[in-house]
This record gives structure tokens, sequence and C-alpha cells, in this order.
């Protein structure tokens, strides 16, 4: 049998799947890039403001890395400036899980068994797979482009933006394809594809601020930089993204042919013989999590590092002419008079939005431990569903109070040493930790929403999570679009960083409500069928 037989309608399985997943992706590349455009044409809106703010761009190695280089005083570059080091990511991050959502995953069901038994060859899910996500990436890039000229900038660079955006998802397509042909299952392969992108994004980052471009021209997210869309548009940057691609597709294909279905060709490393520290479902969840919680906050030690350096940029900020620093620090709820102090807590909220992601992905993996059938084996002891989800999420809260603990001492400490004393460490700490009911509250009610609407969860907690940060006190005050809602419980943790008094009212009112509805989840999935 031909090796791709049965390649076109596994890509039409495949697009079907898709279309509930793929508009999202289009829409948060299109919006995302148009709002930095609107950003740009709001606070740099004079060519005085562009040429102040290019300057304190170019004179930053910080902002350098985070947005790759220098720019100039145009509105096309200053966009792609703030956009690109986030597009080209999130296009090479669609792209990666959609290869592993299509080809190893599917394994992993037993789906793909039963596919190759109505004549279906060998390559044909790769080959779909890759045709997919090749394609997608392809749309997001396009429609990009197209949104950004109708918004009058420029169509070369657009195009030559766009491009770059969809070069990134087609290296990020192969990276995934590989990964599934090493791993032995689905989590294994999203582990080794995600480590190479952010290897790829800190590699990137460590030569535009370092000035060793060196390190740019060797990562994948370094390409996508390099075109320079909008300045000089280099387009035969792209033959690097494009062969890499294609060499990396060809690398996979020929890795299929070398191991049995459902099986990888990294060798699976054999558990323990026995687990006498497994005594009940709080121990049996740290098992399974504790893997999860290392990486977590080996991530939050290094951006809190990174953040203590930020704050010195407090000064610098706020001397660039125009009112739009000011504004920012005060929509975050600082106080623009003290320059260095006043960028502590916007940062701090980010932190706590950030954190309160951990919950939102420990509730997801109680779903997978159901749908997988895991969890009914774990329920065939005297463990009730009950207990067992209760063990869950009190690894969960301990998690997510130790990774704000680590936030704010490593920022705190970060901050004392570049900044200012000793003494500013305890209350960093604090005010770090003041976020904790309000991440403790997001994960409530995915809990709730696990319990009572299971099918529904997991689409539930993410639309919560970025509810709270782009309704909350993150997306509006950064882009000048509004200073945040109170129905987001961040928007009520008082700033005593900031000099604001410090209350217990609002922290024993998100208390209360997580409670609740831990209580009433617990309760709808006591009552419910499992699985």
């Amino acid at each position: 049998m031909n090796g791709l037989a049965g390649t076109g309608r596994l890509a039409r399985l495949a697009l079907r799947r898709e279309r509930a997943i793929a508009p999202w992706w289009f829409l948060l590349l299109v919006c995302l890039a148009l709002v930095m455009v609107a950003y740009v044409n709001r606070n740099m809106g004079t060519p005085e403001l562009k040429a102040a703010y290019t300057q304190v761009i170019s004179r930053n190695a910080f902002f350098q890395g985070l947005g790759g280089g220098t720019v100039e005083p145009d509105l096309g570059v200053l966009s792609r400036w703030r956009s690109g080091g986030f597009l080209y990511v999130l296009n090479g991050l669609a792209a990666l899980m959609c290869v592993v959502r299509h080809t190893r995953a599917e394994e992993d069901t037993g789906r793909a068994e039963l596919l190759r038994a109505g004549g279906v060859g060998r390559h044909a899910a790769l080959a779909a797979a890759l045709l997919v996500a090749g394609g997608t990436s392809l749309v997001g890039g396009a429609l990009t482009a197209l949104a950004l000229v109708a918004n009058g900038l420029e169509p070369v660079g657009s195009a030559a933006y766009g491009a770059a955006i969809t070069a990134a998802g087609w290296v990020f397509a192969g990276v995934a394809a590989v990964a599934a042909q090493l791993a032995g299952n689905a989590h294994t392969a999203r582990v080794i594809g995600l480590s190479v992108l952010g290897a790829s994004y800190l590699l990137r980052y460590a030569g535009d601020a370092s000035g060793q471009l060196w390190m740019k021209y060797l990562s994948p997210i370094g390409w996508s930089h390099l075109v320079e869309a909008y300045r000089d548009d280099r387009w035969w940057v792209l033959a690097a993204p494009i062969s890499v691609a294609v060499a990396l597709a060809a690398l996979a294909h020929g890795l299929v042919g070398r191991r049995d279905l459902g099986a990888g060709l990294l060798p699976a490393r054999p558990g323990p013989a026995g687990a006498p520290h497994l005594r009940g479902p709080v121990s049996l969840s740290w098992r399974l999590h504790r893997g999860l919680l290392a990486k977590w906050v080996a991530g939050i030690a290094v951006f809190a590092a990174a953040a203590g350096g930020l704050s010195t940029l407090g000064h610098q900020i706020l001397n660039t002419p125009g009112a739009s620093a000011a504004r920012l620090v005060e929509g975050f709820g600082g106080r623009a008079g003290a320059p260095v102090d006043s960028m502590l807590w916007p940062l701090i909220l980010i932190f706590g939005h950030l954190v309160a992601l951990y919950p939102v992905l420990m509730v997801r993996r109680l779903r997978v431990e159901e749908t997988s059938g895991r969890a009914e084996v774990v329920q065939a002891t005297p463990t009730t569903r009950v207990r067992w989800a209760f063990g869950h999420l009190v690894v969960t809260s301990l998690g997510t109070a130790a990774l704000l603990t680590v936030t704010g001492l490593v920022f705190g400490g970060s901050f004392a040493v570049l900044v200012g004393a000793p003494s500013d460490v305890p209350r960093i700490l604090a005010g770090t930790l003041g976020t904790l009911p309000a991440a403790w509250l997001v994960g409530a009610v995915c809990v709730f929403a696990y319990g009572l609407l299971p099918r529904a969860a997991v689409a539930i907690s993410w639309a919560v999570w970025v509810a709270s940060a782009v309704l909350g006190r993150i997306g509006g005050p950064l882009y000048g679009l509004w200073g945040g809602t109170p129905l987001e419980p961040f928007h009520h943790v008082p700033n005593t960083v900031g000099g604001a008094a410090f209350t217990a009212t609002p922290a024993l009112v998100m208390l209360a409500l997580s409670t609740l509805l831990v209580g009433g989840g617990l309760l709808a999935l006591r009552r419910r069928d499992f699985g």
C-alpha cells in the first residue's frame, strides 16, 4: 500500500476538528497585531514622541531583547517591534499543538490504529497533520497582513511580516512532527516541542539583549525577527526557516518507518518497583504533579529575577516625553510620582495573573485524569471521587501559594540588590502574597465548572483566566484602554507596595467565594456521571 494513501481524507478530518480551534488562533493573532498599532498611534502620535520612544528602546538592553533589536520612528516598525515577539511564538505554538494533536495524540487514544485498519498508509497521518498545520499557519500570517494593510500600513512590509509569522509556524510544525516520532506519548511530544520553542525564544532574546547576534541567527524565532518587516523586508531570510521546515518534515517521515505504531523512538524510563509513599489522594497528586510544579518554580524564578532588573527602568520610562507612561502607572494603581516604586505593583499584578494560570492547568489535568480512565482505576480502591479531587485541589492550592512565595522572594531580592534595600523584600513579598486569594478564586471558578459542566470545563477555565487578564488590570492599563473592572478578583487587591492601606475584607470575601465554589464543584462531581 502507498504510504500516503488516505492523506486527503485525514486532512479533511483534521480540518473538521480544527474548525473549532483554529479561528480562535486567527482572532488572537489579528487582534494582537491591531492592538499594537492602536497603542503606537495613541501613545506615540507625533514624530517627536516616536523619536523619543525610539531613543528609550535603543538605549535599553531589556527592551531590545523584548521586541527584537532596535527600532525606527515609524508606525510599521514600532508596531512590528511591539507585536512580533508574541506573534511569532503564538503561531509556532499553534502549529506545534496542531501536529501533536493529529499524530501522537491520535495514537494514544487508539483512533490512529482504527484508521490504519481502513486503508490508510503509514505516512498519511503525519502528512495530513503537516498540511493542516502549515495551512493554518499560512492563513494566520495572511490574515494578519491583510488586517494591517486595511489599517493603513504599507502593503509590502505587511506581506513580509505575515510571511515571517507563517515561517515560524512552519518551523515548529516540523519540530512537532519529529517530536511525535521520538516521544512515547503526546504529553512528552508536547514537552519536547515546547522546550525547543522556549529555548528558541530565550536564545533570540539573549542575542538581542546582549548584542551577540550570532545567537539570534541560530534561533528559529530569531529568523522571523531577521526579516525586519517595514524596514529592510529581507525576504531572503525566509529561505532558512522554509529549508529547516522541509528538512524536519522529511526527517519525521523517515522516522515513521523506524518505530511501531503507538511507540516512540526514545526508550521509556521504567518507574520505581514500589510506591511506599503513596498513602492517599494528596500524596498521589503530589507524585503526579511535582514535575509540573518544579518547572513552574524554575520558570517563575527566572522571570521574577528579570523583573527585578526591569524595575530599574522606572526613571527612564517616566521621564519619557508625553503622559502615556504616567497614565500607565496610574492605570495599574501605582503612584506616578514615585518612579521606581511605581513599577513594582504592575509587575506584581502581572505575576499574580500568571500564577493564576497554574490552577487552571491543574483543573484541566483533573479532566484529563478522568477521561483517560486513570481516575477510575484509583476509585477502584476505597478512595472516593471527592477525596480524589480534594487531594488534587490541596496540592493545587499549596502549589499556587508556593509559586507566589517564590515570586515575592526572588523579585524582592533582585529589586533589593539592584535598586533598594533588604527591607524591601518583606513588603514586596507581602504585596505578592496579597494576590493569592484572587488566584485561588480563579481556580475555584474552574473547579465549579469542572464539577458542573465537565465537557466545557477546559474552555470555561481558559475563558475565565483570559477574561481576568484582559478585562482586569493588565490588558487595559497596559494599552491605555481601561483601568480594570470590579468583576475580576485582582481588581480588589490593595496596592500595599504603593502605600495603600491593607484591609482584610476583600481577601476574606474572595476566600469565602472560593470555598463556596469549590464546595459546589465537589458536590456536583459527586452527583454526576463520572467519565
